[in-house]
């Protein structure tokens, strides 16, 4: 499955653009005048969204291996659409936050 940070490294700049974003979802303390992601649980969180997607998706094929591929573009696509709003949350966070109160 790929990483966030091979996303990352391959993508267009639209793309490196919206991962820095999805990291910014991840504060690494909960001061809001940090600056630096926790890129760890970002990484966990985009793993969560690929397999929340693939878990949704009635596979076409047998083969799982483009039903990973479809559902990694998915995700890459939702963050692409996610990052120009200017207050949206991680839908792993928001999901967890749920099942916590």
């Amino acid at each position: 499955m790929i990483t966030l940070h091979d996303v990352y490294e391959q993508g267009n700049d639209a793309v490196k653009e919206a991962v820095r974003a999805f990291g910014a979802r991840h504060p690494l303390t909960t001061d809001t005048s940090a600056t630096e992601p926790d890129w760890k649980a970002a990484e966990k969180h985009f793993t969560h969204l690929i397999e929340v997607i693939m878990g949704t998706a009635a596979p076409a094929q047998p083969d799982t291996s483009a039903m990973i591929r479809l559902a990694e573009n998915a995700a890459v696509q939702l963050l692409l659409a996610l990052h120009t709003q200017p207050h949206y949350r991680c839908p792993i966070c928001v999901k967890r936050r749920r099942y916590q109160l």
